[in-house]
């Protein structure tokens, strides 16, 4: 099988698999490809030194194995390798969700990338990341950004460099049919994440390959008020906000990287405002949202 090559997080990928969401790279020769994507078998002992974390998942300190049930098992290793054990009958789509997701924030943490469950937008030549847990809107709110004109970094995995810069993603976002509705996003002829899911894969207007020095981080969730609340984050609370909205901090502590976690999450709070944001349960403002995020970071430009 030949594979083909993608770009996606700085890196250089070769895969057997086809990756439609990701940029073909071609003109490049093995020794340039930075990780591989294979269909093999991919068995839990394959982690011949690992721990056994309930029964889907087995890690060590640079392997991760985590197995989808229906879907299929996945083996990333030293930051460099990804095996795909799709189960019988299983449709592309699903193996590529966790593919793209899970497997690569495995291979992306043992890369030493801070890695975090948000989304990253470029604002003028820095870069905003919103944090938060399923549901707040963070991939909604990036979706208005983008139809505003900026460039949507990355989508659900943010990673981090160790110079403080958020890292170019994959050219998409994963949007539910009822915001991208409340957006004017058309989804006919779109590709759905999953089949039963209606959540669809939104190609990125624009992206661009160059990392954002990450200047802002908002976390975002929602409450029963009116308005929306913006609360500023100093010292220990900043650092204590990037450590819980790590991405999948099971696979960091599974891989025993909590202290390169910290030293990364602590080297980061000294260098970014962080501000917490609420917005109303009931309905979702997003152009009212973006408004005042903007006017918010215009005022604590660093």
């Amino acid at each position: 099988m030949t594979p083909n090559t993608y770009r996606a997080y700085g890196l250089t990928f070769s895969s057997e698999l086809d990756l439609p969401e990701l940029r073909a790279f071609g003109g490049l020769d093995a020794s340039a490809v930075d990780a591989s994507i294979r269909l093999a078998p991919a068995p839990r002992d394959g982690v011949r030194e690992g721990k056994d974390h309930g029964p889907f998942y087995r890690m060590s300190a640079t392997q991760v194995w985590f197995d989808v049930p229906d879907v299929g098992a996945f083996l990333i290793s030293n930051g460099a390798e990804i095996l795909v054990d799709p189960k019988p009958g299983v449709d592309e789509s699903s193996i590529r969700l966790f593919l793209l997701g899970s497997a690569f924030g495995a291979l992306l943490i043992q890369r030493n990338l801070l890695t975090l469950h948000g989304n990253a937008v470029r604002i003028g030549g820095r870069c905003m990341i919103c944090v938060g847990d399923a549901g707040a809107g963070k991939s909604t709110l990036a979706a208005g950004f983008m139809r505003r004109g900026f460039d949507v970094l990355a989508d659900d995995v943010a990673p981090i460099d160790a110079s403080g810069r958020a890292v170019p993603g994959f050219p998409r976002i994963k949007l539910w049919r009822d915001a991208a509705d409340g957006l004017g996003i058309e989804t006919q002829g779109l590709s759905r994440i999953r089949p039963e899911f209606d959540k669809y894969n939104v190609p990125l207007e624009k992206q661009g390959d160059e990392p954002a020095i990450v200047n802002w981080i908002y976390v975002l969730s929602k409450g029963a008020q009116d308005e929306f609340s913006f609360e500023r984050l100093s010292g220990a609370e900043k650092f204590s906000a990037l450590y819980q909205h790590a991405y999948r901090m099971e696979f960091v502590r599974g891989m025993q990287r909590e202290a390169v976690h910290l030293r990364s999450c602590g080297a980061l709070a000294t260098r970014i405002k962080f501000s917490r944001v609420v917005r109303p349960e009931a309905g979702f403002d997003v152009d009212g949202l973006i408004d005042r995020l903007l006017s918010d970071m215009q005022s604590t430009e660093l």
